[in-house]
């Protein structure tokens, strides 16, 4: 996959599918609005505090909080917090800083399902009241069984026709705790032949003998997810309910307790497909199990897929807000091309990022008729379209330019230094190459030069320079690490390989290449956690978040210039 390039220079942007200024929910709240449906908009993002956000979240993000700020609504933001096994704080902390990082505010408090249990099992009450909820003991192999297949129906539990005055007395007893998780379920009474699986007598509450980060030892059942959710926006006053296309065959149950149960609203479930990006994965599962194995370095190792990995990467909000626009919204799944999310990353750090200059293989130069002890400093724009001031350079006898900036032998069409051969220190002089100084070993380990002193600003008349080269001044630079980053899978769909391999055997090995030793101008000892540059010739960057400290700089690559991957 390459892209390809404009006449300016700049990349061409990839195709993305539907045009992503206009989709159907847009048109539908517009029509809501205009015929008085609703007199105002409120949707809500409702993870599931049990992971890390990755970037499929970050176009749910973009839909319901946008949507709400267009139309002139609010978003809520809710964990759905049913599994308090596989809950944590840090995971509810890291997706606030998420959605704040997009840029966007939630309505009111932070939202939690727990905030409802009492209601959801008061609830639970009334439907087994009404004879249409009961406690099931089949075992969940059992209970599989009982339940068919897309083919054939289910069966119905041979505890489905217990009395409400039994269903009650079990229901209390599991809500005190007599029973040991799993000994009993309390399902919803529908139809075990219903041609929609979902609605084959789902589970309402689980025994759960787990603490709760929020509601403590309280419970020890706990609602499901599809009981949860539902409810939980009718207490919201919720009017767009807005999820991914995988809960569509789950609506009917959604409208089922809707329509059971005394809510306070009615909310209405709208599915769009979500977002499939290749070269990644975004189950929460497997992004747990590289965590966990060590394939990365947590969960916001700069080449994972989760929104904190692409922050800290330095990935921009203004990106990957332009990426979840640029894909469109649709109806159907489909699979969308890494290099639309590269675009939009370089086309934004293109137009806002300073320039700097960075050596990341050094290979020292001593320019031969600069005065010993002399400094000049020279003035270098930090953008060369924007204004954006000055950063000051260093001019001295000593520097330090890319080892791969100068060849004994050079190919044809090679425009850097040669033996005998000229080209210009960007921003600064033309230098010839005079000597090469070698090493025991045959390894080249500095080079002499000259310096032509009236080359600044102006090029030589009747010479022919090569090609214009980057520098840092050896004394005033500063060490740097530098860790270039890749894809993290070499496949387009990591999960489909051979027979008998995983998503895990499609790593990428060359994802990740750690630089020592390298050195940066002196401006980028002032470089901060939120600043990105393009170092020229070599990518765009940013300091770490992590590893980074004043004395020991790390700067990790956020992209490349352009788009080589498979090229």
């Amino acid at each position: 996959m390459t892209t390809e390039e404009r006449a300016d220079g700049n990349e061409a942007a990839p195709s993305a599918g539907e045009e992503g200024g206009r989709h159907f929910l847009r048109t539908l709240i517009a029509d809501d609005l205009a015929s008085g449906k609703h007199s105002g908009v409120v949707t809500r993002f409702p993870p599931e505090p049990n992971g890390y956000l990755h970037i499929g979240h970050a176009k749910s993000i973009c839909l319901n909080f946008g949507l709400a700020r267009e139309f002139g609504g609010v978003c809520h933001l809710r964990f759905d917090d049913t599994n308090p096994a596989k809950e944590e704080q840090e995971y509810i902390d890291a997706i606030k800083a998420d959605v704040e990082w997009l840029g966007f505010e939630w309505g009111g408090d932070v939202r939690y399902a727990s905030d409802y249990f009492d209601q959801l099992h008061a609830w639970a009450i009334e439907l087994i009241k009404a004879g249409k909820a009961y406690v099931c003991e089949l075992t969940p192999e059992q209970a599989r069984e009982y339940r068919g297949s897309l083919t054939e129906p289910g069966k119905n539990s041979p505890f489905r026709e217990r009395s409400v005055e039994e269903n009650l007395d079990q229901f209390q007893r599991m809500t005190a705790g007599e029973f040991a998780d799993g000994a009993k379920v309390l399902r919803a009474k529908i139809d075990m032949a219903a041609p929609n699986m979902n609605l084959r007598d789902p589970i309402l509450y689980r025994i759960r003998h787990a603490h709760h980060h929020q509601t403590g030892d309280k419970w020890c059942v706990y609602p499901s997810y599809d009981f949860t959710h539902g409810q939980s926006d009718a207490i919201e006053g919720i009017t767009h309910s807005i999820c991914t296309l995988e809960f569509e065959d789950h609506r009917p149950l959604y409208e089922w307790f809707l329509d059971n149960l005394p809510v306070p609203a009615h909310p209405r479930q709208y599915e769009f497909a979500r977002l499939n990006l290749n070269y990644t994965v975004t189950s929460k599962r497997k992004l747990k199990q590289l965590v966990d194995e060590k394939h990365v370095d947590g969960w916001d190792d700069p080449r994972m897929s989760t929104l904190s990995a692409f922050r800290r990467r330095g990935y921009t909000p203004a990106a990957i807000r332009e990426f979840c626009e640029r894909i469109g919204v649709t109806r159907s799944d489909g699979v969308v091309d890494m290099g639309v999310l590269e675009f939009c990353i370089r086309d934004d750090l293109d137009a806002n990022a300073p320039r700097a200059m960075c050596v990341l293989k050094p290979l020292k130069v001593t320019i031969t008729n600069y005065p010993e002890g002399q400094t000049e400093e020279l003035r270098l724009p930090r953008h060369p379209k924007q204004d954006m001031g000055e950063r000051v350079l260093p001019f001295e006898r000593e520097i330090y330019i890319d080892r791969e900036d100068f060849m004994i032998d050079p190919p044809k069409g090679y425009k850097r230094l040669e033996p005998g051969g000229e080209v210009r220190l960007r921003g600064s002089y033309v230098i010839r190459a005079d000597e090469a100084v070698t090493d025991a070993d045959g390894n080249i380990v500095e080079l002499l030069c000259s310096y032509d002193p009236d080359t600044l600003g102006k090029n030589p008349e009747g010479r022919k320079v090569k090609g214009v080269i980057h520098w840092v001044p050896a004394s005033s630079s500063i060490e740097c690490e530098v860790r270039l980053y890749d894809r993290l899978f070499i496949a387009a769909n990591p999960d489909k390989g051979e027979e008998g391999t995983t998503f895990l055997d499609n790593i990428n090995p060359n994802s990740l290449q750690v630089l020592t030793g390298c050195r940066a101008e002196p401006s980028l000892a002032e470089a901060t956690l939120d600043d990105r540059f393009q170092f020229e010739r070599e990518g765009y960057f940013c300091v770490d978040s992590r590893d980074s400290r004043p004395d020991a700089m790390v700067f990790n690559r956020t992209v490349t210039l352009r788009d080589s991957w498979g090229g």
